[in-house]
């Protein structure tokens, strides 16, 4: 199917080089005078016709095509004007679809909208998908007017193509894909990508705070909570003030030696002093929300070296006394008569052909003489 246009008889046919744009044309414009319009340029220079024109004043879904008679002498008056002497008209549309939020997040357990907005379709009833994609697989949310998956008793469809997720879970958090199919457009299809995210609230984390720490050792207190999304970033609070990143930004922290992590939860001192000596508690966040451990008290004690040293003593002098002991036990032979004692007792040897039986009255052993013939 194609057009005459002007002298120059050029055919113009719909070009699938350029799917989605409208195609706007006037008689007796030339295209040097129209080159801002940014819907008419480009197939005009492709077709390198001396008559072309648009109206800057239209959506870039609402166009036409027009005809000049052919032999009919060019217009010389301004553009707007020609505009009112077009012949003939055919629209031209192509699905185009938007989005208002294409990363949206919402906690959960709440609702969330991924819009998919239709600017402009022709087509009546088109088909309309969306697809779930994690770890690069896809699989169908909403086909053939249905909601399938895990979405299924918990996402509708709102008119043209908006899905609208209830009671969202962390296993929401994933890229959705709105496709729209319009057989009757001049472009076809056309998709939107839109990121979700499912913010999940931290729970109470799991704090280990050590219960006494001689001064000068090394002291490590942790903090650990993984159900929170994104993942939680943590806080420790001595005494209920939160100790800082770096302990020289803080007065009340400046003769501490310790190293903060906020991302493992970990804080460790290298020296503890006594003024680290108190209660400790920890935080864990994220954008959902907070939560916190309950306070645990650390002491800090001194180091008793003269007792230490005087009982290290006491314990090798009784070590001494008893291997004095048992030597000279031996010396004296208190073992070895023991085990003489012991061995003493010698059974008798039985003669041939004798027999020692004991009877209940008789208090010791009886002969008896076996003669064998």
């Amino acid at each position: 199917m194609g057009y005459h246009l002007g002298p120059t008889r050029q055919t113009i046919r719909k070009d699938s080089r350029f799917p989605g744009w409208p195609i706007c044309f006037t008689p007796d414009v030339d295209s040097r005078a129209v080159a801002a319009s940014r819907a008419a340029w480009p197939l005009a220079r492709a077709l390198e016709t001396g008559y072309w024109g648009a109206d800057l004043t239209t959506t870039p879904v609402a166009c036409w095509v027009t005809i000049r008679p052919r032999g009919r002498k060019p217009d010389r008056r301004p553009p707007r004007k020609r505009l009112k002497r077009a012949h003939g008209c055919l629209p031209t549309l192509a699905v185009v679809l938007k989005t208002n939020d294409p990363t949206p997040w919402t906690n959960e357990f709440e609702s969330i909208e991924l819009s998919c907005l239709i600017e402009s379709i022709s087509t009546n009833n088109p088909r309309i998908e969306w697809k779930k994609i994690q770890n690069n697989e896809p699989s169908y949310v909403y086909f053939d007017k249905k909601v399938s998956g895990d979405l299924e008793s918990r996402a509708r469809i709102r008119e043209p193509a908006t899905l609208l997720i209830t009671n969202a879970t962390r296993s929401d958090t994933a890229e959705y894909r709105c496709e729209v199919t319009a057989p009757s457009d001049q472009k076809i299809f056309d998709e939107i990508l839109i990121s979700l995210v499912v913010r999940v609230k931290p729970v109470v984390p799991k704090c280990s705070v050590p219960k006494s720490v001689p001064v000068g050792k090394s002291a490590e207190l942790r903090c650990v909570e993984e159900e929170g999304f994104p993942k939680s970033q943590y806080q420790w609070f001595f005494n209920k003030e939160e100790i800082p990143d770096d302990p020289k930004s803080s007065p009340r922290f400046l003769n501490s030696s310790y190293m903060l992590n906020g991302d493992t939860g970990t804080l460790k001192f290298t020296e503890v002093r006594k003024d680290d000596a108190g209660s400790y508690h920890c935080r864990a966040k994220n954008d959902a929300g907070h939560a916190e451990c309950g306070a645990q008290k650390m002491e800090v004690y001194d180091l008793n070296v003269t007792g230490i040293v005087m009982g290290v003593l006491v314990v090798v002098v009784v070590l001494l006394c008893i291997t004095l002991g048992i030597c000279c036990a031996y010396k004296r032979g208190y073992f070895a008569n023991q085990k003489e004692a012991g061995n003493n007792y010698k059974v008798p040897a039985k003669g041939d052909g004798v027999d020692y039986v004991r009877t209940e009255d008789e208090g010791d052993f009886r002969h008896k003489s076996s003669f064998v013939i």
